[in-house]
């Protein structure tokens, strides 16, 4: 058994849940999933592709575009702040715009991207796109960015949302008013898609120490500075407000209609990062239109050049260069830096991005709708895309030369984990030295010893060096083995079907090429990366439960159907759990400079990639929960003593973690600023409706909305 697994295949194979019971009904009944036969003994081989829009997988062709290496964001120029440091500026905006994501000879796509509006060089690229430029940090010196909704047309009115959204969320709802915004709004009668304009607010994920105004709160956002909001719509959450006042009294800036500018300390150790929308009840939708992009920092006591090479003592020499400022673009010189988002989509056929407009899409459930029901009449519990883009194509190609490169993966999937197979690459090697927050303690040989698969759950990132120079020339495609369905722990191909592997189970194609010249790289087996510093002990252990409320509907023939209505979190007291909703007040609070143990209970059937905002934790361990005789997890809540440690991808510091089904996760985290954050799950689809709760640092702030 690969270890890439093994961490969660005692709680998931051979385990009655009925919620995984559901799911492979509703597969079976072609809502959503892989449709499956069930070959003699009981194995199961997929039939058919993933249903999505109208543009089927298998109508597009593969590995015909080479694939985009997003280049680097243009500064505006350099502010001198307060005690005389420097800080980093740029002015960006989200935009909609025409992409071609498909091949060539296929129609092009309507997305949304950010990009930049000014630029102090004028070799600056002022370019959108989606993934969007990458920013490039450095350690201890600030960015500061301010973020613009232009979600407009050419003549400044508003542009309604490409994809349809769903009002009866607790959503930003702007047509709510200033008493009604920030809400689950009540009907009469099931209502249709808002097509308003769109609220947006910018979170950077995995930045630490920022302050509260600047961390992208999912009630901070705002709309376009347009010329035709309707009358009586709120055009700010309900914190923009106070968190402008914080802005301007902190680090001057100032915000206004359609922008709100944050400041990033970037003091934390050097680590891939990355941005996109978070605004409340609607981050599914907005960061499938398109806008979401790298954001690194370099440098530092934890930086490159504080990795050595075992065999000398001397500064070990990584894969490099990296895409820089104003370099030329298309660039003129070989990057050996690379770093990869990888997306699921699904279109139509004319190119435009397909996501369901009903909630029938993902059981087959046509009601009772709200507010005769309980069910949300177009949000979709999980969706999966039928095919793979990475950087911005679907199914691309990369030469490569038969030397190391360095990859930065980033899982910007909806729903779907990634497994990603590099065992079908001759003679490859693959080493993930680093991870959300920086180096691991030591690098991890995928290759020997995890079967050549990397395990990324949603919003998770690996740094990963690929060792090219034994593959064959020729072309070879990185696969995925993740399941085409929700994930729940377990061994690919045996507790659950892998990815389809003529369309989500191929990621890009590598070309690979003789090398240029010698490598001078270090091999990754002598690589010694910096000293992870740990964590003080712990003073408090919160016990938080993670669960998910089913319902009954029925189906097309009035057929009685299960399913979920919403996805909770809240806190596990006395065993019992105890259900919190995004309204309900404040129950995490911190003091300043407090380290806590969170433990991640799941009762539900499903994996959530977990991520806490405002710091790095680490992963302490995982611990089995007791079962009933109907295979759920008992309550009250009991622990079976078998405990598994990290996964070696786990070491160091993490801002996401994989919660398993029937487990206990428990990560240590040191909470150091005040301020107003959220924990929530990274399942965008379950963030949006009730999987996302606010927590504290410090008391309670003069002024702050209540």
């Amino acid at each position: 058994m690969s270890a890439v697994t093994e961490i969660s295949s005692r709680t998931s194979a051979g385990r009655p849940i009925s919620r995984r019971a559901f799911i492979a009904a509703a597969g079976a009944a072609g809502a959503g999933f892989v449709l499956y036969a069930v070959l003699p003994g009981g194995e199961r081989v997929a039939v058919a592709q993933i249903p999505g829009g109208t543009l089927p997988p298998g109508q597009v062709p593969k590995f015909q575009t080479p694939m985009l290496i997003p280049p680097v964001m243009p500064r505006a120029g350099t502010i001198v702040a307060r005690g005389g440091k420097n800080v980093d500026s740029y002015e960006i905006s989200m935009r909609q715009f025409s992409q071609q994501i498909l091949p060539a000879g296929l129609p092009p796509t309507t997305v949304w991207g950010y990009g930049a509006v000014a630029s102090a060089k004028k070799r600056g690229l002022l370019l959108h796109n989606a993934p969007s430029l990458t920013i490039e940090a450095k350690w201890n010196r600030p960015v500061r960015i301010t973020w613009i909704n232009d979600l407009v047309d050419d003549s400044g009115d508003h542009l309604p949302h490409l994809l349809p959204v769903d009002p009866t969320l607790h959503w930003a709802n702007p047509p709510g008013g200033i008493d009604g915004r920030d809400s689950r709004p009540t009907f009469a009668t099931t209502p249709d898609a808002y097509d308003g304009p769109v609220p947006i607010v910018t979170h950077v994920h995995g930045a630490i120490g920022v302050g509260d105004e600047s961390d992208g709160y999912a009630e901070a956002w705002y709309l376009p500075a347009a010329g035709d909001i309707p009358a009586g719509f709120a055009t700010e959450g309900t914190w923009y407000e106070f968190f402008a006042g914080k802005a301007e009294a902190g680090f001057g800036a100032e915000w206004g209609p359609g922008y709100a500018t944050f400041q990033y300390p970037n003091d934390q150790r050097a680590s891939t990062l990355w941005y996109h929308d978070h605004a409340l009840g609607m981050t599914r939708l907005n960061v499938y239109a398109g806008p979401a992009g790298f954001f690194m920092i370099r440098g530092g006591p934890d930086g490159d050049d504080a990795v050595l090479d075992g065999r000398t003592g001397a500064t070990a020499v990584l894969p490099g260069p990296a895409p820089k400022e104003n370099d030329t673009f298309p660039p003129n010189k070989t990057y050996y830096e690379i770093p990869i988002a990888v997306q699921d989509r699904s279109f139509n056929d004319d190119g435009s991005l397909f996501y369901p407009d009903t909630r029938e899409f993902f059981d087959g459930i046509v009601g009772d709708f709200l507010p005769e029901g309980e069910f949300s009449p177009i949000w979709n519990p999980e969706f999966f895309g039928n095919m793979l883009i990475a950087n911005g194509n679907t199914w691309p190609f990369q030469v490569v030369e038969q030397r190391r490169y360095r990859f930065r993966f980033l899982n910007g999937c909806q729903s779907r984990f990634l497994i990603l197979d590099f065992s079908g690459i001759p003679g490859v090697e693959a080493w993930q030295i680093g991870n959300e927050g920086g180096f691991l303690a030591s690098p991890v040989d995928l290759t020997a010893d995890h079967g050549g698969r990397l395990l990324m759950g949603l919003a998770e990132r690996a740094d990963v060096i690929v060792d090219f120079t034994n593959v064959p020339v020729g072309n070879h495609v990185l696969g995925n083995v993740g399941p085409d369905e929700p994930f729940g722990g377990g061994v690919p191909g045996v507790d659950f079907p892998v990815a389809d592997p003529d369309s989500t189970g191929q990621v890009l194609e590598f070309r690979v090429v003789p090398a240029a010249g010698p490598d001078p790289t270090t091999p990754p087996q002598f690589l010694v990366l910096p000293p992870i510093m740990p964590l003080p002990p712990e003073t408090v252990h919160r016990p938080l439960a993670l669960i998910e409320k089913m319902g009954m509907g029925h189906g097309a023939q009035g057929e009685p159907l299960e399913g979920p209505v919403e996805a909770l979190l809240g806190e596990v007291v006395d065993g019992l759990l105890v259900e919190r909703l995004w309204m309900d007040p404040v129950s995490e609070n911190p003091a300043v400079g407090a380290t806590e143990v969170w433990e991640f209970v799941n009762t539900t059937g499903d994996a959530h990639p977990m991520h806490v905002h405002e710091v790095a934790f680490e992963v302490v361990n995982r611990e089995g929960l007791l079962l009933g005789a109907d295979g759920e997890v008992a309550v009250p809540i009991e622990l079976d003593g078998v405990v598994t440690p990290p996964e070696p991808w786990e070491t160091g510091f993490k801002d996401t973690v994989t919660a398993y089904p029937g487990q206990v996760t428990r990560v240590r985290a040191m909470f150091e600023y005040p301020g107003q954050y959220v924990w929530h799950c990274h399942i965008v689809e379950h963030e949006d409706n009730e999987m996302m709760r606010p927590y504290r640092i410090g008391p309670v702030q003069p002024g702050q909305p209540m």
